[in-house]
């Protein structure tokens, strides 16, 4: 510190000048960002993920694209993300940033605090902070924190009413942001409010998982075709690793009949989870704290419900001389020797009963709870922590050390594909304790939340080489978003296409349709001809596993030219009705239809249909 006064003075008759001009050089030249990089590296953390998100943002930004998406997997590290980007943000002289959040004071103190430990510069604040009188945004930098609640952003775009220039970052954008009026000639108020914050010359980012109702509800005009991907970090296990469509599970899968809700699956996933801990805590000589998550019914009665089979197990192995001591260790026993093996049963028995006055159980039941220890519950204070909720664990909440989930929401009706995407709370960096990770779940409601996210990761892929927009799926069982709020009036319905990025056609493709009897092995040669973005693996994995009729299932047609389609656009080879006209009189046992269109410039496109009960969605706003 001495070296730096001495270094920004003059030394004038025995006493040191301050140098203010050097000095405001030295604040002038903060390398925020650098210094967040730096952070997160010497906590061991990856940060390509991260500086390949912000520099695609950047890009976006400076090709004068106002309002866009930045996607990622659900519980893929998005904070430390918006961290990182708020630091370039500033450091490129964005003076006045505005996150937005969920209205739950749980969450916005949650992101409140790893900002302002993240040691950014400025510290963030809460609006309540900023709107006061004295609080002046005229100069300097500012980061405000606000949920998304008409009276605080009511409150915050008053203050900020001459502030111009503003960006406003958007966490769970598609949560109450989208104007769910949009077909009835009127705007939600939550949405009204950003838009003024927005105002003429503002900046809209919205970070999410799931960005589907962005797109099909045009919400601030976002450009689909400018979405920035955030890709996960290495330790992230996500829908590859708890739904695979072809490889084994790594974690344990129990499944629960779809029509009986007795509470003894309950009672046997507790056990389970007890054992699991004990063995855990065995194998590393720890005593480390570990949760189990109980998503059920949004009911918050239920949730009460939900709470007695817990403290019915820990309360009988608290109590030795209990009637229910003797038959629940016994059952404790068959678990840990199926798990286990026999040799370690009697060991781990020994651990729970130990330890099984080290619990507590959290129910979250309200966004506006303030009683709820919300930071016992996302990162376990007590060894067998027990978290109890439905909607308010839907979103943005990351449970550290969670072990099992236990989820027995109703499958009977048509589920919403951005909803249950995001109520992957087992996702995240699991792979330390991934073998002895548990999800209980309803077999029908697994294979359909596996469906949520073939037809998510579908959509995504188009989109993530910047070269199409994306075509949303659903079916008689999932929903892509709440149809009130598809724009209809610019969303296409039922077109019955997917198309994926635009690649240099040649003769030899055409070659390879022709020479090839098996359909699946020549989608396969076309892929290594022309990409696996232009033709995704996942793609052909998906229809490997629906199969009804065999090989012939599948039906490569021969490739067009798409020149002589006067509605075409040849350029972006697309068309508003499709591209794809009767597809059932040459390959009549075919459900998975694949067609190559190219262009006079030689320019093609991979165009995939199924013929059946799949929807197709696509946001036409931006192609015309």
């Amino acid at each position: 510190m001495l070296a730096m006064i001495v270094h920004v003075g003059i030394r004038v008759g025995g006493f040191v000048a301050i140098d203010v001009n050097k000095l405001r050089q030295i604040a002038a030249q903060r390398d925020r960002y650098q210094a967040q990089l730096s952070r997160l590296k010497k906590l061991g953390k990856q940060t390509s993920c991260i500086e390949a998100a912000v520099s695609s943002a950047c890009d976006t930004l400076q090709a004068d694209t106002n309002s866009f998406v930045i996607y990622g997997e659900p519980q893929s590290g998005k904070t430390e993300m918006m961290i990182c980007l708020t630091a370039k943000l500033l450091d490129d002289g964005h003076h006045v940033i505005i996150h937005l959040l969920n209205d739950s004071v749980q969450l916005l103190q949650q992101n409140l605090d790893r900002f302002q430990r993240s040691n950014l510069s400025p510290a963030a604040r809460n609006f309540s902070d900023v709107i006061d009188p004295e609080y002046s945004f005229a100069t300097g930098f500012h980061v405000v924190f606000c949920k998304k609640n008409a009276s605080d952003l009511a409150k915050l775009n008053q203050k900020l009413e001459r502030v111009r220039k503003k960006v406003i970052i958007d966490d769970e954008a598609d949560f109450a942001t989208p104007n769910a009026l949009i077909n009835k000639g009127d705007v939600t108020r939550i949405n009204a409010l950003i838009k003024q914050l927005i105002s003429r010359d503002g900046i809209y980012i919205g970070v999410t998982a799931t960005p589907a109702r962005l797109d099909l509800n045009n919400t601030f005009d976002n450009d689909n075709e400018k979405w920035v991907n955030f890709p996960p970090h290495d330790a992230y296990t996500g829908q590859d690793v708890f739904f695979p469509l072809d490889t084994e599970l790594g974690f344990s899968l129990q499944t629960l009949p779809d029509s009986d809700d007795s509470p003894k699956y309950l009672r046997e996933a507790i056990f389970r989870f007890l054992v699991r801990v004990a063995a855990l805590n065995l194998s590393t000589g720890t005593d480390e704290n570990f949760s189990m998550l109980i998503h059920t019914s949004g009911k918050k009665l239920d949730h009460r419900s939900d709470k007695k089979p817990i403290d019915d197990v820990m309360n009988a192995l608290s109590d030795v001389h209990s009637k229910k001591f003797e038959a629940y260790t016994h059952e404790l026993d068959k678990i840990a020797a199926k798990l286990y093996g026999a040799e370690q049963s009697g060991r781990i028995l020994g651990y729970i009963v130990r330890n099984c006055d080290q619990t507590t159980t959290i129910i979250m039941n309200s966004e506006r709870d303030k009683n709820v220890d919300f930071k016992s519950a996302t990162s376990p204070a007590a060894m067998f922590t027990f978290v109890i909720g439905g909607n308010i664990v839907s979103r943005g909440v990351t449970f550290d050390n969670l072990l099992s989930m236990f989820f027995t929401r109703d499958s009977k009706h048509k589920i919403q594909q951005d909803t249950y995407i995001q109520r992957a709370r087992m996702f995240g960096s699991r792979k330390k304790h991934l073998p002895h990770f548990e999800l209980t779940i309803p077999e029908q409601l697994y294979l359909d939340w596996q469906r949520c996210f073939v037809f998510h990761k579908l959509a995504l892929e188009a989109i993530k080489t910047k070269k199409g927009s994306p075509v949303w799926l659903a079916d008689q069982r999932i929903a892509a978003v709440a149809s009130s709020s598809i724009d209809k009036a610019n969303v296409l319905l039922d077109k019955g296409e997917m198309s994926f990025p635009i690649f240099d056609y040649s003769p030899e493709i055409e070659l390879i349709i022709k020479q090839t009897n098996d359909p699946l092995v020549c989608l396969k040669q076309l892929q290594h001809k022309i990409g696996s973005d232009s033709l995704p693996d996942y793609l052909i994995r998906y229809v490997q596993r629906i199969l009804p009729n065999g090989p012939s299932s599948i039906a490569v047609h021969p490739s067009s030219t798409i020149e002589h389609m006067k509605d075409a656009d040849k350029v972006k080879i697309e068309r508003t009705k499709g591209l794809f006209g009767q597809v059932r009189r040459d390959f009549p046992d075919a459900v998975h239809h694949f067609k190559i269109f190219f262009n006079g410039q030689n320019k093609a496109r991979v165009i995939y249909k199924f013929d059946g009960n799949i929807s197709f969605l696509k946001n036409a706003k931006n192609a015309r």
